[in-house]
């Protein structure tokens, strides 16, 4: 594979590698890794986390993705996946892709050092010839500001935005079937980044680096807005004394134009929420339908305790949480709000339980047999689909989720 801009004037010698993955061990990174792997790429994982990339290159994936371990085996024995803990090692790579995004501070700001930090520990070994593309969400005006700071550092890099759109858990699929939107700071930085997403993606569409950089940040937030309309239209029926999940069924009913509307629950995980937030700093907190899904959906915690207070004796009961992921099926509890409510119940409540038969690093887990024999009352927190038949023993169960559909 070519490099994407060629110099006379480069003595760097060319990688064996086509494309280098910045924090590849994670969940964005990992299954993009694995993808452009089987797509003909040969491509190395950095990861400053040994105990990851080791787990990696036994063949076994650090979390669920559908595909993914079969996948990641094949391009293993194919020998197109290679790991480096060694940020000399991206040294002549035409394409660095950073996995690299913008989180959100204790007061709701976003972090660009983060970015600059990342690039520092790279700068030594990054020449004018290779492209560089930012994948996760950033703030807008971060990939500029990026290109800038590459500039004010000598170098003459080519800085490109393309984000993942994935649902996680969905990533191998998802990043070879969905639409790619494709930026760059430059003509022929933007010529770069869909010279390589063309061979992944079904289709790129090109997009001036703060307009996708907006995209991705609409997409998240107007989900999390959808989320939170449908947990306001719970809580007020419930407030009726009413199902907000029979309603919709019958709303819903031969009726297209609400197949948008979602069921109740918990909106959370590493994305929604921070993505949110990044709008809302962007908009210098004068973003009112953000800061109210926002209070909404992480209100909704609060408003289950408040429920329960006032039908059950709580500072004499103890409550099983069922699920501490972020959503069904996963085994990721980042940011779950279950936790949050976790939190609310131990001040409320004689005691509060917990069980998940995805999530692995939490130790204050117990068997969901355990969880149920103890509890006096229940909470779905995560609709696991491995609760569908589960023995729960008459407990009463509070299920914002409608999933046991009573």
């Amino acid at each position: 594979m070519s490099s994407p801009s060629k110099s006379s004037k480069s003595k760097t010698p060319k990688s064996k590698h086509d494309i280098v993955v910045v924090g590849g061990a994670g969940h964005v990174g990992a299954p993009l890794s694995i993808v452009l792997a089987k797509k003909g790429f040969r491509t190395l994982i950095y990861d400053i986390s040994k105990s990851a990339t080791d787990t990696l290159s036994k063949g076994k994936l650090p979390f669920l993705e559908e595909g993914g371990e079969p996948l990641l085996q094949e391009v293993l024995a194919a020998g197109m996946l290679g790991f480096s803990n060694n940020a000399a090692d991206i040294r002549g790579i035409p394409y660095v892709v950073l996995t690299i995004g913008t989180p959100v501070d204790e007061f709701h700001n976003p972090v660009l050092r983060v970015l600059t930090e990342c690039m520092d520990a790279l700068l030594p070994h990054l020449s004018d010839e290779q492209t560089i593309i930012l994948r996760s969400t950033v703030f807008p005006g971060a990939t500029d500001f990026l290109a800038d700071y590459l500039k004010d550092c000598g170098k003459k890099c080519l800085v490109a935005f393309c984000p993942e759109r994935v649902v996680q858990g969905r990533a191998i699929k998802e990043i070879q079937s969905l639409v790619q939107m494709v930026s760059g700071t430059t003509p022929a930085a933007e010529e770069s980044a869909v010279r390589l997403f063309s061979k992944v993606a079904q289709k790129t569409v090109r997009m001036k680096p703060m307009e996708a950089e907006f995209a991705k940040l609409f997409c998240n937030t107007y989900r999390y807005m959808q989320f939170a309309t449908a947990n306001q239209f719970y809580m007020l029926a419930d407030a009726a004394g009413l199902s907000y999940a029979r309603i919709r069924e019958r709303l819903m009913e031969d009726y297209p134009r609400m197949r948008d509307l979602p069921g109740a629950g918990f909106a959370a995980g590493p994305c929604l929420y921070k993505d949110t937030l990044q709008l809302v700093a962007f908009a210098e907190n004068k973003l009112a339908l953000a800061l109210s899904a926002i209070q909404v959906n992480e209100g909704m915690p609060a408003y289950i305790v408040s429920c329960l207070k006032e039908k059950y004796p709580l500072k004499k009961m103890t409550v099983g949480l069922l699920g501490m992921a972020f959503k069904a099926d996963s085994d990721d509890g980042r940011s779950s709000l279950s936790y949050k409510l976790k939190k609310l119940l131990t001040l409320h409540a004689k005691e509060v339980l917990t069980t998940d038969p995805f999530v692995t690093t939490d130790k204050a887990l117990l068997p969901l047999n355990e969880v149920v024999r103890r509890s006096d009352v229940l909470i779905l927190c995560t609709p696991h689909s491995a609760y569908a038949k589960a023995d729960l023993r008459g407990k009463p169960v509070y299920d914002m989720w409608n999933f046991f559909k009573a």
